[in-house]
């Protein structure tokens, strides 16, 4: 089972006792920074939760499942996210 954002937005609204638009809002703005700091390719660091940053995968070769052809896969930029310790010993 999986929490979607509409019921993130509602868990957020609820713990901190905001308005559903307020959290929608927080959410968005936490969500946008991630993504903009990650643009500028700089890491974000929630301390205790864990890291996001930019991987860097490089070309390598790879093949057409359809037509069994080998294709050459270019090299690209991904986001990626190590957790924190907390985060780590929490969920185990």
């Amino acid at each position: 089972m999986s929490v979607t954002k509409k019921e993130l937005i509602e868990l957020v609204a609820k713990k901190a006792n905001l308005t559903n638009k307020a959290a929608k809002e927080a959410i968005k703005v936490l969500l946008n920074g991630i993504r903009d700091a990650l643009k500028r390719e700089e890491k974000v660091v929630l301390t205790g939760f864990g890291t996001f940053s930019l991987r860097s995968r490089k070309t390598r070769k790879g093949r057409n499942p359809k037509t069994g052809e080998t294709i050459t896969i270019p090299a690209r930029r991904a986001p990626g996210f190590t957790p924190g310790k907390s985060l780590k010993k929490f969920v185990r």
